[in-house]
């Protein structure tokens, strides 16, 4: 048995690499951003340019200090071609919290379940949760799936699992084990998804929307591809109990879809700092 002495070593040296993590996951997104405002600069200077050749304009360039509080960059997404996606605008890009929790209440038919979302790791994650969420984009939809690894997939107004906003953005903080990840190792003996867990989930690997998973069931992949944007702080029994639901086939044929409709009536997010009690496991 270690020693209580080798215990804390080990607790300080999984702290540590937290902090080296967030630490990654910040410069990680900050290269990000930078490299999708550096196209977008490329391209306005071309026009800008062009424009100057022609003699549409003799003043100086904008100023771009601005770019250096930029904290998240938006894709836009074609709804013509996937009518499944709502237009509801873009998300602010720039001077967005970084520190600390938000709290999220997702108000269900089943119960209430509220979660933290962690701006620290994943502050584009919540940005564009309360950018939606604001705009009543998740209010009477439904979750339309139990996924085998078992979580509930909400987030989708159209139920199909390719709907969402006409924007996307980049994965955040997938525990450590694939190459793009950018999160931090699980502690010693937990798995990559621990149930409580609220993790993005994207139409493809890496291009978030509005879809989340809420996961009832530790789950320990080889290959981790979710994004952790947080933790259920209560409700986790509601969660556990629409895990039981009974599933019937969707429109693919997927037996996934949960027999009894689970509806978000609401879901709203509060400010940085409120009711951010930490969560535990066995929240309920």
């Amino acid at each position: 048995m270690a020693s209580s002495r080798d215990r804390q070593r080990k607790l300080a040296r999984a702290k540590l690499d937290r902090q080296q993590a967030r630490r990654a996951a910040t410069a990680k997104r900050r290269r990000q951003v930078q490299a999708g405002v550096g196209v977008a600069v490329v391209l306005a200077l071309i026009v800008a340019g062009s424009a100057w050749a022609f003699g549409a304009f003799d003043s100086e360039p904008a100023d771009q200090t601005a770019l250096d509080n930029e904290v998240c960059a938006w894709t836009p997404q074609d709804g013509n071609a996937n009518t499944s996606l709502k237009d509801v605008g873009l998300p602010p890009t720039a001077d967005l919290p970084t520190e600390g929790t938000r709290p999220m209440t997702i108000t269900t038919g089943q119960g209430t379940i509220t979660a933290a979302l962690d701006l620290a790791v994943a502050p584009c994650s919540a940005a564009s949760i309360d950018h939606l969420a604001g705009r009543s984009f998740y209010d009477n939809t439904t979750c339309h799936e139990i996924t085998e690894e078992g979580a509930l997939r909400c987030g989708d107004p159209s139920g199909t699992g390719i709907g969402g906003p006409t924007y996307s953005f980049y994965n955040e903080n997938v525990p450590t084990g694939t190459p793009e990840a950018s999160g931090s190792p699980a502690p010693e003996g937990e798995p990559a998804y621990p149930k409580g867990t609220v993790a993005m989930i994207g139409t493809a690997p890496g291009a978030n929307g509005s879809q989340f998973l809420l996961f009832f069931e530790d789950f320990d992949p080889e290959e981790p591809t979710y994004p952790v944007i947080g933790r259920i702080t209560e409700g986790l029994d509601v969660v556990e109990k629409i895990g039981d639901l009974p599933t019937v086939e969707d429109a693919v044929g997927n037996k996934v879809k949960p027999e009894t409709d689970v509806t978000i009536q609401t879901l709203t997010v509060g400010q940085p700092g409120q009711d951010t009690a930490p969560a535990s496991p066995d929240a309920g």
